[in-house]
């Protein structure tokens, strides 16, 4: 909450008020360990990473590494500075600015996506970066609106998209708070913002900008606009407006170009005409020419038969090739000016979940450097649960009497933290499958993570069971 203080005191008044409704990352910062908690080689330590940074990227003019880490203000030890196999500016914790555009063009050029998960909870974004550090990657959290205002809680009144906003940005210190703590680069982002929901991201914006004036970097690392059912020529000039806006602070700006078919967090598309599944190269060169003057820093969610959800095989008809030809009109239309690997868009595979893993590394190498993961990973997580209560089903049925007694008691199967963590443990297990379907491990170059310590009684952070 230290990242507050220097906001314009009535926004941070009521940023707070909301913030501290949704509870989440409240509570995780109100029992971070104070520097008065650290022993002086901690501190001195901290002190030192807070300053290793400049705040602005003399080649760009916009905001690249932070000047000083969330750790630092916490009171407690970053981590690790950078990564062994990644360009210096990539720093663990939420990438913006330079670091952003290196790490994007590393995937590129490595041939790799990142995985971009759909979070609705701490547990949700704790188990996306505990798998992040087990496959050694970085990894994209995101938010949708609905997930957004669930996060914040589904008591809290959303007239004005109030309740998605402080939900937002709650997760967002969340990220920030934990990200550096697990050592991994995360892309901080938010979902499908259809021209209706607009203020929601508008007030996602301006708490960036003000974070921004405060730290030299926006609080999120992108935001999508998804302006895809409305006419192409207003799809385009909205998100020239937004590219502008983003770009001056170092975010990147994902567009949707055609439809992605399925259903997703409220909006239908199963019943849309098919051929508005299918993107054209003209339509995507279109957006390159457009939005290319104002800034590099975009990615297009082009539609090559995407779907959300999972559904029968057979019923889902990917064209990953639509990418391919994209890029190559695109690059006869450069000439001498195409970049030299002859992919000059940057491209985001959505509706992820239950796609072919040819189709998948196919559209890796045509482009695609992030690919959106939600359906699958809500099961996952409910499968965990699922199978905790069919294993302990017998002690769940009563505080009081199990199979080892009448009088036993059955608080430690009954304990949240248990369904809960049960839940994490089978996503980070499924999310391990995305990491190697995307060609995302082993990327950052430090190996596999240390088993956790100090943890050693429930009261002290282990499970019951």
């Amino acid at each position: 909450l230290g990242h507050l203080r220097q906001f314009d005191r009535m926004a941070a008044r009521k940023l707070l008020a909301l913030a501290l409704a949704a509870c989440m990352v409240a509570g995780a910062m109100s029992f971070a360990p104070s520097a008065g908690f650290l022993g002086l080689g901690q501190r001195t330590a901290a002190s030192k990473l807070a300053q290793r940074r400049p705040a602005v990227s003399a080649r760009r003019g916009f905001a690249s590494p932070r000047m000083e880490t969330f750790a630092a203000e916490m009171g407690l030890p970053a981590v690790l500075e950078k990564f062994p196999n990644l360009p210096d500016t990539v720093h663990p914790g939420v990438v913006t600015g330079q670091a952003l555009i290196d790490l994007l063009e590393h995937a590129k050029a490595n041939g790799y996506a990142i995985p971009a998960v759909n979070c609705v909870s701490s547990s949700g974004i704790n188990a996306c970066l505990e798998a992040a550090r087990k496959n050694d990657a970085p990894v994209i959290i995101q938010f949708s609106s609905g997930g957004s205002q669930f996060y914040a809680g589904k008591g809290l009144d959303n007239t004005n998209y109030a309740a998605a906003i402080a939900g937002a940005v709650s997760g967002a210190f969340h990220v920030r708070a934990l990200a550096e703590q697990y050592g991994v680069p995360v892309i901080l982002h938010t979902d499908h913002c259809s021209k209706k929901l607009l203020p929601w991201v508008d007030g996602l914006l301006a708490a960036s900008e003000r974070y921004f004036k405060t730290h030299g970097e926006p609080l999120f690392s992108s935001h999508m606009i998804d302006l895809s059912e409305e006419p192409i020529e207003e799809n385009i000039e909205i998100c020239k407006d937004y590219l502008k806006r983003m770009s001056a602070m170092g975010m990147v700006l994902e567009m949707e170009l055609g439809i992605t078919g399925g259903e997703e967090d409220g909006v239908n598309n199963e019943d849309v005409d098919k051929a508005e599944l299918y993107s054209t190269p003209e339509e995507i060169y279109e957006v390159y020419k457009q939005l290319t003057p104002i800034s590099p820093m975009f990615t297009v969610a082009a539609a090559f038969g995407n779907v959300h959800g999972v559904y029968s095989p057979g019923n889902v008809e990917l064209e990953p090739e639509i990418l391919n030809r994209a890029q190559e009109y695109i690059v006869g239309k450069l000439g001498k000016d195409a970049p030299e690997d002859k992919k000059p868009v940057k491209f985001v595979f959505h509706g992820g979940s239950g796609s072919d893993v040819s189709d998948i590394q196919k559209s890796i190498g045509y482009g695609v450097i992030k690919m959106n993961i939600d359906t699958d990973t809500q099961w996952s997580y409910w499968e965990g649960i699922k199978n905790f209560e069919k294993k302990y089903h017998d002690y769940l049925q009563g505080q009081i009497g199990n199979p080892d007694g009448k009088d036993k008691p059955n608080k430690k199967y009954y304990d949240p933290r248990e369904c809960l963590r049960a839940g994490e443990v089978n996503t980070v297990k499924r999310l391990e499958m995305s990491f190697a379907d995307l060609k995302c491990q082993n990327i950052l170059g430090l190996g596999p993570p240390d088993a956790p310590t100090n943890t050693l009684g429930p009261r002290r952070g282990s499970l019951p069971v």
